[in-house]
């Protein structure tokens, strides 16, 4: 089971972070939401920030439900949980972000979560 961060997780049934959460519960990953705020998520319980993660947790994946202008402050958090990759799902590439992730060694993916679980991609 591999631990995937979501940032910018919501509540909120019909947007596509939610979403990713209940179907990597599905397919049997473990969703870690983060979004400010919020003290849970189906059931799983939320972070306001990728620093409140606890440390050597393990991030296999870090999945990106956030804007490019709202990334360049999440970047150092994103580095320091040292994911093997992350996801830009659609709407949220950033040049600018996947660079400075390929520098610190993070493979990064544009694609969406959604379809890289259901089509096994993920």
């Amino acid at each position: 089971m591999s631990k995937v961060v979501v940032i910018g997780a919501s509540t909120n049934p019909e947007r596509y972070s939610n979403k990713a959460i209940k179907l990597l519960a599905e397919y049997g990953h473990a969703p870690i939401p983060v979004a400010p705020g919020l003290a849970e998520v189906e059931g799983h319980a939320a972070y306001a920030r990728t620093e409140d993660i606890p440390p050597a947790s393990g991030i296999d994946t870090v999945t990106l439900y956030v804007g490019p202008a709202r990334q360049p402050a999440l970047l150092d958090g994103i580095i320091a949980l040292a994911p093997r990759r992350v996801i830009f799902n659609p709407g949220t590439e950033s040049p600018e972000s996947e660079e400075r992730l390929d520098a610190a060694g993070i493979e990064t993916i544009e694609a969406c979560t959604l379809v890289m679980l259901r089509t096994g991609q993920f």
